[in-house]
């Protein structure tokens, strides 16, 4: 995983399109959580673009990361695309090229060229965002303290991820690195100790 402090997202989605000898290439970059996602929009594309011969794609994040030529040769689209994404230190990124067939072949070079321009002019018109390492804490308290554990992680612009109520209610929640010791220091004190700690998920990045 790439470090916070070099990495980037993007803010949202941009398109381009190319006409390379009849041949269309609608591109696409977008932010993109993981695998699940992308292959939900991959789905959405096709159902989209039902006469396109290609939906190929490329995705950035982490170990799901993934380049898919989808029926072009290999290595001449979802790898270059993703090839364009990493030069730019991107990461939980998507990239999409839906492709209509002109009736002429391009050749692998050919391809190649048009699938990395597809990506390339689409993030000439993106906004990079740099991505912000996120901490992952479960714990649980007394049903007396579920009200006073809502207030401070949503004071402390955390993410509520999970709730659960058993014996006791037990919470799941992110929040960036750097807010994490100033809330565990509020909820020793106003938690009275009440607060038991479960092993938690570490650090990601969103």
């Amino acid at each position: 995983m790439s470090s916070p402090a070099s990495s980037f997202s993007i803010a949202q989605a941009v398109h381009s399109e190319l006409i390379i000898k009849k041949s269309r290439f609608i591109g696409c970059v977008e932010p993109c959580s993981g695998r699940e996602a992308a292959l939900a929009r991959v789905q959405e594309l096709r159902a989209q673009h039902p006469t396109a011969v290609h939906v190929c794609w490329a995705l950035l994040a982490g170990g799901q990361s993934a380049a898919v030529d989808d029926g072009e040769p290999s290595g001449t689209a979802g790898r270059p695309m993703l090839e364009v994404m990493r030069h730019q230190d991107l990461e939980g990124v998507l990239a999409t090229v839906v492709r209509y067939w002109g009736g002429t072949k391009l050749g692998a070079g050919g391809l190649v060229r048009a699938y990395t321009d597809s990506v390339a002019q689409a993030l000439l018109q993106a906004e990079k965002v740099p991505r912000v390492a996120l901490h992952t804490l479960r714990c649980t308290v007394p049903y007396a303290f579920e009200g006073l554990l809502r207030r401070e992680i949503e004071g402390a612009g955390a993410e509520l991820l999970g709730v659960q109520h058993g014996s006791q209610v037990e919470f799941r929640f992110a929040l960036p690195v750097p807010a994490v010791a100033p809330l565990l220091a509020r909820l020793q004190e106003s938690g009275q100790g009440r607060i038991g700690w479960l092993k938690d998920e570490g650090a990601d990045e969103a």
